[in-house]
């Protein structure tokens, strides 16, 4: 578990610290790739990731999750910040903190699915695909999910 602090707000890798109530909620109701999310689906998919949340006086106030190996790669996912604690910077800070992150230091790929916020993403070091024509996927979104 680390812990990293920025003025009142703090990131932390603890599982234990994470309000799954609200992740889920806002991830099930809010964000337009896990509309409909269960919260089972959430709390397993935290359990198999690195999960990071952010803090404000003890309070959920965002999160994301990595997928990785820990040596190779590594996939970034659910990342959001509560609305009424934007324009604070958190994002930026947090995906430096998750970039960062000394147990994912060396990976040789990163990867990210966005719609809509290229240029966070950019201001760490994500790019669109170099070589587009080498990757491949398999979608099967849910029923409930609005496909990106």
């Amino acid at each position: 578990m680390q812990e990293w602090q920025r003025g009142e707000y703090v990131i932390s890798t603890d599982r234990n610290r994470l309000d799954i109530g609200v992740i889920h909620q806002f991830l099930s109701e809010s964000a337009y790739w896990a509309l409909g999310r269960s919260r089972e689906t959430v709390r397993r998919a935290i359990e198999n990731s690195l999960p990071f949340g952010i803090y404000h006086a003890n309070q959920q106030a965002g999160f994301a999750r990595v997928i990785t190996d820990f040596a190779t790669f590594a996939y970034v996912a659910d990342v959001f910040v509560l609305p009424e604690y934007r324009r604070n910077g958190l994002s930026v800070w947090l995906m430096e903190v998750i970039t960062g992150h000394p147990d994912l230091q060396g990976l040789r790929r990163w990867i990210l699915a966005t719609k809509d916020a290229h240029e966070l993403y950019r201001k760490s070091g994500f790019t669109g695909l170099m070589l587009p024509d080498r990757w491949m996927e398999r979608f099967n979104p849910p029923q409930q999910e609005e496909s990106r």
